[in-house]
C-alpha cells in the first residue's frame, strides 16, 4: 500500500508491516481553493516540519512514540477529471483506515476533504453505517455552513454543511469568527449546530468566562467524536500562510487545552482527527510548523487517553 521512501511524521522510524496503533494520513488535496493556494503542498511541508518538533509531552510518562507503532501512508493522489470523482478517490483512500483497528490523523489539504472523510468512517464499527451517532468537533476561523461556494456546493466552505447533510449528528463549532448571514440563519435554525464564537471566548470584557464555560462543555460531551481541526482556528499570527488567515483566533495553548480535555473525558470515544488547510509561505514555516504541533498533541492525547484506559 505505501512506498518505502515516504518520510515519516516526527522523523521516527517505523514499521512497514501492519498491524500499527496510529496512522497518518496524507491528502493534499486542492480544487476549490477561493483566496491563497498552496493547501497541496501542505502535509508534505507538516511532516517535514515534524522532524523538528520535540518528542517529549509532559502528559505521557516517555518520549513519543511512546511505545506504540506509527505508520505515515503514501500520501494520496488522483488522476480524476472531476472534483466529484477526486472526492470519492479521497473516501476510496481513507477507507481502509477507518475501521477501528488504528486511530487515524489526516493531515490535509483544504477542508473540502472532509465529507469522503465522513463517508469513510461511517462504516466504523463504532457507527455501523449511521453517521448520526458522530459528533464533529469542529475548530475553524469560518463556519463553513454555506450552501455552496463560487457555485459549487463541495466546496472548502461548504464543507460542515455537506458532512450535515451526509448524516453527521452534530457539530461543536470553535473559534467562528468569519461567515455570511446565510450561516448565521442557519446556526440560529439547526439544532444540529453548537457555535462557540471567538467574541464569546475570547472578549476580555467577560473575564474569560466564555472559555470556562467552553472547556466545561468539553468535558460533558459523549459518544463518538471526530475532531476537525481547520488551523485558521488558530490567530492568523500563527498560521500567516494558511488560504485565508483571520486574526481574532485560538492561541496555541487554547488549542493544547481544548486537545487534552476532548481525549480525556472518559464518556468520549474519538474515532479520528484531520488537521487541514495547512499551507507554506516564503520566509517562515510558522503554518506547517504550528499545525505539525497540533497533529503531534493530538497524537500524544490519544496515547495519554488509552494508556488511562488500560489503567484503570
Amino acid at each position: 500500500m505505501d512506498g518505502e521512501t515516504t518520510p515519516t511524521f516526527l522523523g521516527l522510524e517505523e514499521s512497514k508491516f501492519a498491524p500499527w496503533d496510529v496512522v497518518f494520513l496524507q491528502i493534499p488535496f486542492e480544487m476549490t481553493t477561493s483566496y491563497r493556494e498552496g493547501t497541496e503542498f501542505g502535509p508534505a511541508a507538516c511532516i517535514e516540519a515534524s522532524s523538528q518538533v520535540e518528542l517529549f509531552d509532559p502528559i505521557l510518562p516517555s518520549e513519543l512514540p511512546c511505545g506504540i507503532r506509527i505508520h505515515t501512508t503514501t500520501p494520496w493522489s488522483s488522476e480524476s477529471p472531476t472534483l466529484l470523482d477526486s472526492l470519492d478517490s479521497i473516501r476510496d483512500y481513507a477507507e481502509p483506515w477507518m475501521n477501528g483497528e488504528q486511530f487515524p490523523i489526516v493531515l490535509g489539504g483544504e477542508h473540502g476533504i472532509l465529507p469522503p472523510l465522513m463517508a469513510a468512517v461511517s462504516n466504523h464499527p463504532e457507527l455501523n453505517g449511521d453517521l448520526s451517532k458522530l459528533t464533529l468537533v469542529q475548530i475553524d476561523a469560518h463556519a463553513d455552513l454555506r450552501d455552496e461556494l463560487n457555485e459549487e456546493r463541495f466546496s472548502h466552505g461548504t464543507a460542515i454543511r455537506r458532512s450535515l447533510d451526509a448524516g453527521v449528528g452534530k457539530v461543536i463549532q470553535i473559534g467562528v469568527r468569519a461567515y455570511c448571514e446565510e450561516e448565521s440563519e442557519f446556526i440560529d435554525s439547526d439544532d444540529r449546530i453548537e457555535t462557540w464564537f471567538a467574541k464569546d471566548l475570547f472578549s476580555i470584557a467577560n473575564n474569560n468566562a466564555g472559555w470556562k464555560k467552553l472547556i466545561q462543555r468539553i468535558c460533558e460531551i459523549e459518544g463518538a467524536i471526530w475532531l476537525t481541526f481547520d488551523i485558521d482556528g488558530l490567530d492568523g499570527s500563527l498560521v500567516p500562510a494558511t488560504g485565508t488567515p483571520v486574526p481574532g483566533g485560538l492561541a496555541h495553548w487554547g488549542a493544547v487545552e481544548i486537545i487534552e480535555k476532548l481525549f480525556s473525558n472518559n464518556s468520549v470515544n474519538v474515532l479520528g482527527a484531520d488537521v487541514n488547510e495547512i499551507s507554506t509561505s516564503e520566509g517562515t514555516n510558522l503554518t506547517e510548523f504550528s499545525a505539525a504541533l497540533v497533529a503531534t498533541k493530538i497524537l500524544a492525547a490519544h496515547i495519554a487517553a488509552n494508556l488511562a484506559q488500560i489503567g484503570e
